[in-house]
């Protein structure tokens, strides 16, 4: 993995919390991405993840704490802030419409335009061409880029979603559970095109429940547990196991593996 150079990270978080009412979802976390960094994000379902997410893609703002973009602080209002500051969030539907074409879905919100008033219209050539060009350069081959892009596998629509994000220019990308719904080759892809990412110099964000799948390319492991961090550790600092244990809650497994063996 690539080391992670001493500059500022592109992301930054300190001490945030998050209120619903009297609902304490974030309560003091912690994190930080820099580039050419993979960092995952761990945690059980109702960790915090989901409340986090949408924070740093600017879907909901944060009751306190500090939020930073390349050392400067921020307040997003609005996900398209989050955007302009070259956050783009990958979520587990995609944001995608399955029965448009590739092309559409991978320009939905920023098409090219040509011509002059009022006879304006989409470059739909440039946008064909960059599209197949994209995503060739992750060794997915297209047939057609006006083929639905339902057509295509789950792990080659996650690929189109991240080279979409890529292509326009993201700092940082934040995949939420990108390979919980697909099989062994399909993860395998995504995986690579992760790695892929993070050679290029982005910051990625990796939340997933699969300890394997996030230690196979991440260089550093956030845990998170009912709102708050259980720690931040490098590859060389935790093992698989060990990781697991933190986010599965160890004690409580050995304590049922051995009431259960009691019981036999």
């Amino acid at each position: 993995m690539a080391a992670t150079a001493a500059r500022t990270p592109i992301i930054e978080v300190r001490d945030i919390v998050k209120h619903y009412g009297s609902i304490i979802a974030l309560n003091g976390v912690s994190i930080e991405v820099s580039a050419g960094e993979v960092l995952c994000l761990l945690g059980d379902n109702g960790a915090g993840k989901s409340t986090l997410i949408k924070m740093l893609s600017g879907a909901v703002r944060p009751t306190s704490g500090e939020f930073l973009v390349e050392g400067q602080p921020v307040d997003f209002v609005s996900p398209r802030d989050a955007l302009d500051a070259g956050i783009a969030t990958v979520f587990q539907d995609l944001a995608m419409i399955p029965l448009m074409s590739i092309t559409r879905n991978f320009f939905m919100g920023r098409e090219p335009v040509s011509g002059f008033w009022p006879f304006r219209h989409i470059d739909m050539k440039h946008c064909n061409a960059v599209t197949r060009d994209e995503m060739h350069k992750i060794g997915i081959d297209i047939r057609d880029p006006n083929q639905a892009v339902g057509t295509l596998s789950g792990g080659e629509r996650q690929c189109v979603a991240i080279a979409r994000a890529v292509y326009f220019g993201a700092k940082v990308l934040i995949l939420d559970e990108p390979t919980s719904a697909l099989g062994v080759a399909q993860t395998s892809m995504v995986l690579k095109y992760i790695h892929q990412v993070q050679q290029k110099g982005l910051g990625v964000i990796f939340i997933t429940h699969n300890v394997r799948h996030a230690y196979a390319v991440g260089d550093r492991f956030t845990v998170l547990n009912r709102g708050q961090t259980l720690g931040t550790f490098s590859k060389s600092e935790i093992s698989m196991e060990e990781v697991q244990n933190l986010m599965a809650g160890g004690k409580e497994l050995q304590t049922l593996s051995a009431d259960l063996n009691g019981t036999i």
